[in-house]
């Protein structure tokens, strides 16, 4: 069978070589021809000749004579074309795909893909872990009666007494009561360095408290009213008050008041600062949101906001900058407005508004995720986790009886502090436990640092 299998593959390559001289002297006089510049040759190369000359002259017997084969040598050529892959019937045969290339150095970034795992969601409790009694929380919609300083304590007014939390282990302590003529408190703040703290008076003037010391520094004076919002820039401290002033006091000189925004008509409710200290977002009673860039400030005219927003129809006194975005900023309105808006600080534009169907007392954002905090008042008295910036509804939690006031957050943004018209203190694990940080890699990571050593 070797040797029949020889001779017939010997005549058949002296047929190819008799069929292919004439193509190569055609090809070449039809290449040189400028007659047929136009036709397509194809590229005789790459072709099977050995295999077109057996569809020509073989095959085509078959197909003529079907009866002469028998099943048995039928099943016989069906297994030689098999075995010579003679079944073809398309030029390009789409087969599975080529396996995946392994790589020779495998890089840092594929492993890191490869051992990535999917997230869980996050489980949210929806109800406090802990409440405290509040006795005397004025129900003032207008008021900041409670923060949290980066020294992990709470400050609180209750009536004319301001009361220090310590986190840390639980203890309460007296930082200072005040007569009936001063008081009530209308407003607390703590400086960044987590041991002073601003306290916002009904009879217009602002104390500084050292807490370590339990002692008054100083007094500052500029308003006419009592004074219910405030907040720090560094040193400078800004106090807002039912006279619609707005004042910039640096705290280190004699002549505290350095700065002062006219631009609301009514009590100035709300005030925050951006992180970078460049702009101020002021809310007030009469419906107004102003932006305030310091960069616009001049000794010489009246300082102008770089915005006047009045989207809201309603007191607004919820002000929260976003901490993964610097230009945007999120405002609640009062129970005639009951809507979070979304403001692009930098051109003034609203970004989103969404109703919430009661009225916003206080916004709060997660520093850990793109999530929204906002407390309300009538009818449920929630406070309402929302995702951003789809605003999908996360949680609702529900425990105050009255309308939620104020909200702090805990200096490693985990824990919100709740203070409600039902004088009660909770805290909610709202915003989960931030991930441990991982170690920074090495800049120069040493070359197949994942292979084992060859000794």
């Amino acid at each position: 069978m070797d040797a029949g299998s020889v001779s017939s593959s010997s005549s058949s390559s002296k047929k190819t070589q008799y069929n292919r001289c004439p193509l190569q002297e055609q090809f070449l006089q039809r290449r040189n021809s400028k007659d047929n510049l136009d036709r397509f040759i194809p590229n005789r190369s790459a072709m099977d000749m050995d295999y077109a000359h057996y569809m020509l002259t073989e095959g085509r017997k078959d197909k003529e004579n079907p009866a002469v084969s028998s099943p048995s040598r039928e099943a016989y050529r069906k297994q030689l074309a098999e075995t010579f892959n003679m079944n073809r019937t398309r030029i390009l045969a789409f087969k599975n795909k080529p396996p995946t290339p392994v790589e020779a150095i495998p890089t840092n970034s594929s492993s890191s893909v490869q051992q990535a795992k999917p997230k869980t969601r996050r489980y949210i409790p929806q109800t406090s872990e802990r409440t405290l009694d509040a006795p005397d929380l004025v129900d003032d919609y207008y008021l900041n009666l409670l923060d949290w300083g980066s020294g992990n304590v709470l400050a609180i007014a209750l009536g004319n007494t301001v009361y220090l939390w310590d986190a840390s282990d639980g203890s309460t302590t007296e930082l200072v009561t005040l007569d009936d003529e001063n008081g009530p408190v209308t407003s607390v703040k703590w400086a960044p360095d987590g041991r002073h703290i601003a306290v916002g008076l009904n009879n217009s003037a602002v104390q500084l408290w050292d807490s370590a010391a339990n002692r008054m520094l100083r007094t500052l004076r500029g308003h006419g009213s009592r004074v219910g919002s405030l907040d720090w820039n560094n040193h400078i401290l800004t106090t807002g008050g039912m006279d619609g002033l707005i004042i910039n006091n640096d705290v280190r000189v004699r002549d505290h008041i350095i700065e002062t925004y006219r631009g609301h008509h009514q009590e100035v409710c709300g005030l925050k600062w951006s992180a970078s200290g460049q702009q101020l977002a002021s809310g007030g009673n009469d419906n107004l949101l102003h932006i305030w860039d310091r960069s616009m400030s001049s000794s010489n005219s009246p300082i102008q906001p770089l915005h006047r927003l009045e989207d809201h129809t309603a007191a607004v006194k919820a002000l929260a900058w976003c901490p993964f975005q610097g230009n945007l900023l999120a405002s609640g309105g009062g129970g005639g407005d009951r809507c979070i808006k979304f403001w692009n600080t930098h051109t003034g534009a609203c970004l989103n508004s969404v109703d919430t169907g009661s009225q916003v007392c206080a916004l709060l954002w997660n520093k850990n995720e793109r999530e929204l905090l906002s407390s309300h008042g009538f009818t449920q008295n929630q406070l309402t986790l929302w995702k951003y910036p789809s605003m999908v509804k996360m949680a609702e939690l529900t425990g105050h009886t009255s309308r939620v006031l104020f909200m702090a957050q805990s200096p490693d943004g985990c824990t919100v502090a709740s203070a409600a018209g039902d004088e009660t203190l909770r805290f909610w694990n709202v915003f989960g436990t931030p991930e441990v940080a991982k170690p920074a890699p090495k800049s120069n990571p040493e070359p197949f640092a994942h292979l084992n050593r060859i000794r």
